[in-house]
């Protein structure tokens, strides 16, 4: 690939040392933005069998040298490109990099303009720094986990959407960057501790307004966003589902219509949490009556604040998200397209994923040129 990129990222050097989740997703982002990712991958597979090589989506648009870190050689070249990139990228746990020759005062004293991007799930400091664990731990203790379940049941494992990317790579995207226009001002490089029990505690902003209100309870589904009839999913006649968001009286005077129950008084109290249990089977039994293509037909597009469940595939090929080019098919990959969007810097098509150690010689060349 060639180096010129694209986007309003054009011009930042990231470094990226290989890793799983978050660090990569974070890299990616910046990627399809038109930064110069470059990630330092390890010269032999991964012996966990986590290396997706041709379909590892978070690699697209990046170029990747293999190091060996256990060597002189390996540190000496990485620290050679510290000193020519704005930001560094690692996930490893606290001291690991230190250990490496490679950690934040090293990499400063060669570039003091370096932002140092460090991302884990716990954080550099705390009780629980040193130990291991993933996005669903993350979550369970930082309180994000708590309502998402049903009364009297376990919370639901969600995918790896809320601690990885929500709480961990998009707050370290918006840490860098921050940290990187503060040194084009300063002059000055700094550490960025990204945490996702820190992000995924941030994200939950919302919820404890609305529990400092009144209108969230501890107790799962008894609340405003977890327990209403019309704030949920229901199963239709096929099999499907699809889902109600009517939150705002309009809204729900909306669905009211569209589903013939602007006359039924059961209805009239939506606010009331003592009625939402035998509602939500009544609106249960009331779409499972017709297939979720029915449903569309008859409620999207309209203000009842609706939409089907799909699946990635299905999503792919929704009128609406093709309109948009929202998924691309890349060389037989489903992929994302980059996002948001910009008027004056739009970014590019994603980016190749690169092989292995593709870029050696390439970067060297590039980031040490005048």
């Amino acid at each position: 690939m060639t180096n010129k990129r694209q986007g309003p990222l054009a011009g930042l050097k990231v470094l990226e040392i290989a890793g799983i989740g978050p660090g990569p997703f974070c890299a990616m982002l910046l990627a399809d933005l038109g930064a110069d990712v470059v990630v330092v991958d390890r010269v032999e597979t991964d012996a966990a069998g986590l290396d997706l090589g041709g379909v590892q989506i978070a690699n697209r648009g990046k170029r990747s040298i293999a190091v060996d870190l256990k060597t002189r050689e390996g540190v000496d070249t990485v620290l050679r490109l510290v000193e020519h990139c704005d930001a560094l990228i690692e996930g490893m746990r606290p001291g690991v990099m230190e250990r490496l020759g490679l950690g934040p005062d090293v990499c400063l004293a060669r570039n003091p303009r370096l932002v140092y991007g460090r991302m884990t799930g716990w954080g550099q400091s705390g009780p629980l720094a040193h130990a291991a664990g993933h996005d669903l731990n993350y979550i369970a203790l930082s309180g994000a986990l708590w309502y998402a379940g049903q009364p009297g049941e376990a919370p639901v494992t969600p995918p790896s959407l809320v601690g990885d990317v929500g709480g961990g790579a998009m707050y370290l995207a918006v840490g860098l960057l921050a940290a990187v226009m503060n040194a084009r001002e300063s002059g000055a490089g700094q550490v960025v501790d990204a945490a996702i029990v820190d992000g995924s505690a941030h994200m939950m902003t919302l919820l404890l307004a609305l529990r400092a209100s009144g209108k969230m309870q501890e107790a799962r589904g008894e609340s405003l966003l977890d327990g209403p009839h019309w704030y949920n999913t229901y199963r239709c006649a096929d099999g499907a589902f699809i889902s109600v968001g009517s939150l705002e009286p309009k809204f729900y005077r909306e669905l009211r219509e569209k589903l013939g129950l602007a006359a039924d008084p059961q209805f009239d109290r939506p606010y009331d949490p003592q009625t939402w249990p035998q509602l939500r089977e009544r609106f249960a039994e009331l779409f499972a009556q017709r297939t979720r293509g029915e449903w569309c037909a008859l409620l999207e597009g309209s203000d009842a604040c609706f939409a089907p469940v799909l699946s990635p595939e299905e999503a792919a090929d929704h009128p609406h998200m093709r309109a948009r080019g929202i998924y691309t098919n890349e060389s037989g990959v489903l992929e994302a397209s980059p996002a948001p969007r910009f008027s004056a810097t739009p970014a590019a098509r994603p980016g190749a994923i690169p092989r292995r150690g593709e870029h050696n010689d390439s970067v060297m060349h590039d980031w040490s040129a005048p």
